[in-house]
């Protein structure tokens, strides 16, 4: 069993910088994908970015791609999406999973809460 929670979120103006975080709380971390999803209003929830165990390998949706690192910190039980040169439409609630090595959020097995990030122009 694996728990997660968010933090990070906020709201900030068009261009700036966040750094989400994602705690988790289990042994079981290390052996877990980590994914990073978000879901603006009215939409469904979308794929950001996802992580390997070992961190040897991510993906990255196109609308994020050179903006938007992925990372993780297994002995800590963190894993952090660096968000650079953020725009409005990156306005969404964001949201941690841990599970597969997949871009389908319909794999992962633990979810966090969210955390909103609202970008302003």
């Amino acid at each position: 069993q694996v728990q997660l929670v968010e933090s990070g979120g906020g709201l900030v103006q068009a261009g700036v910088s966040l750094r989400l975080s994602c705690a988790a709380s289990g042994r079981m971390f290390s052996a877990y994908a980590m994914g990073w999803f978000r879901q603006a209003p009215g939409k469904e929830r979308e794929f950001v970015a996802v992580i390997r165990p070992n961190s040897r390998s991510t993906v990255y949706a196109d609308s994020v791609k050179g903006r938007f690192t992925i990372s993780r910190d297994n002995a800590k039980n963190t894993a952090y999406l660096q968000m650079n040169s953020l725009k409005p439409d990156d306005t969404a609630v964001y949201y941690c999973a841990a599970g597969p090595y997949s871009v389908d959020a319909g794999n992962y097995n633990y979810w966090g809460q969210g955390t909103q990030v609202t970008v302003s122009s």
